[in-house]
């Protein structure tokens, strides 16, 4: 490590920052990642882990942590939006994988890995209060520049790789691309909330109802038993066309008034959804938004990872386990290939191709193209059966199809080699 501060320096503590360190240091890789914010608070809604990740934690030895603190999904269910079922299918081991999904608090997870990387890495290995604001290269090491929170410089850090994880406003993204057109808006505004309720289902079922033009929601619960009355903490999307956009703001405070009427008469025999809305904690805002996929994230010894790569709208619940797969590819090709300019090629030529078939699959066919076939075949109308619309084998198909380009189904995921 001759005139390098560190082998590996991880731009952002985010799920994709964090689980590279985990997997540099479980390959014998040093790193330390820095973090623009001052405190890492856990901060979101909820996500899913899909088997294709959760394997990943697996090997990681986190899968007790994350029994600790999410829900172990059984169930993807459908229905319109009068409340009607329109298809189900197992999740995880439910589902004969031999890893379980999850669904769970995005800062119950980036709390998880947090403690993982400072028990394993020890206490000098997250930096906080370092925001990257550009990196330059030699032959053989990276210089990344950082500035505190009031913009004052400061020491620059030299390593023989630096990844930029930090995420959908990446500093290290815009000087790979300084003249990147502005974010892609689908045309969908989002309004996203967690409220305590009682189970429904289940338990463990994520629901996905209705469609777009009217007013779509996904439903699932991500922490069990929050209070004596064994109530859970129900994460729920909310989902319209919309000609206005708003700026990608995570902490952007929503409206009640500005989408619930079109789920005021939600009131189903398996869920009163209105009573949910309406009981949240918090609402936020936020556009449907993704970018056209790079042809390449890499340049000399550095490259990017997760939302900085390859920002996608988050229709396939596949966000969060990209970032986690490219993490754990990266991490394996350093080790097999040194810490030079080829390993990040390999990652680069592998990871490049496989998000990219993921967001345009996101953009137009992501599993919910279930209740797009469901709305247009039935006029938006209550039907007598669903056999009567469309047949289980036609949505079987389109379930199917998503797996397959995201990675996880079955027998690809049982079949594959570890990454590390």
């Amino acid at each position: 490590m001759a005139g390098h501060d560190i082998e590996v320096a991880v731009i952002g503590a985010g799920v994709g920052g964090l689980v590279l360190a985990l997997s540099l240091h479980q390959a014998g890789i040093s790193c330390r990642v820095y973090e623009a914010v001052a405190e890492i608070a856990p901060l979101g809604v909820g996500i899913n882990l899909l088997p294709h990740a959760t394997k990943e934690l697996d090997e990681l030895g986190l899968l007790p942590r994350l029994d600790a603190v999410g829900v172990r999904t059984k169930e993807s269910i459908f229905f319109t939006r009068h409340g009607q079922f329109v298809y189900s299918e197992g999740a995880g081991r439910a589902a004969g994988y031999d890893w379980p999904q999850y669904s769970i608090h995005r800062g119950d997870l980036q709390m998880v890995l947090l403690a993982a990387v400072l028990e394993r890495l020890g206490e000098g290995s997250v930096v906080t209060g370092c925001r990257c604001t550009g990196v330059s290269q030699k032959d053989d090491h990276a210089v990344a520049s950082f500035e505190d929170g009031e913009g004052n410089g400061l020491a620059p850090v030299t390593a023989a790789i630096v990844v930029g994880c930090d995420g959908i406003h990446s500093a290290l993204r815009r000087q790979l691309y300084p003249h990147e057109g502005a974010p892609r808006y689908s045309g969908i505004n989002m309004w996203r909330g967690v409220t305590s309720c009682k189970p429904f289902l289940t338990g463990a079922s994520m629901v996905r109802a209705g469609w777009l033009a009217h007013g779509k929601m996904v439903i699932y619960p991500i922490r069990n038993n929050i209070d004596a009355q064994g109530n859970q903490l129900i994460n729920w999307v909310a989902e319209i066309e919309s000609p206005a956009r708003v700026q990608r703001d995570w902490t952007r405070q929503g409206r009640l008034e500005d989408f619930f009427p079109a789920f005021a008469d939600w009131h189903f025999d398996w869920l009163d959804v209105a009573r949910l809305i309406q009981d949240a904690q918090a609402i936020f805002e936020y556009p449907m938004v993704d970018q056209d996929p790079l042809p390449t994230w890499t340049q000399g010894r550095m490259t990017l990872l997760g939302d900085a790569a390859h920002p996608m709208v988050p229709r396939g619940s596949n966000g969060a386990g990209q970032a986690i797969i490219d993490a754990r590819y990266l991490a394996g090709q350093l080790k097999r290939s040194g810490l030079t300019h080829g390993a990040l090629m390999n990652y680069d030529r592998a990871r490049v191709e496989a998000t990219t078939r993921v967001v345009l699959t996101n953009r137009q066919n992501p599993p919910d193209t279930i209740l797009r076939e469901v709305y247009e075949k039935s006029g938006d109308k209550p039907f007598g059966r669903i056999e009567d619309i469309i047949s289980r084998g036609e949505l079987e198909a389109i379930s199917n199809r998503y797996k397959q380009i995201a990675g996880f189904d079955p027998d690809t995921l049982k079949s594959r080699q570890s990454f590390l």
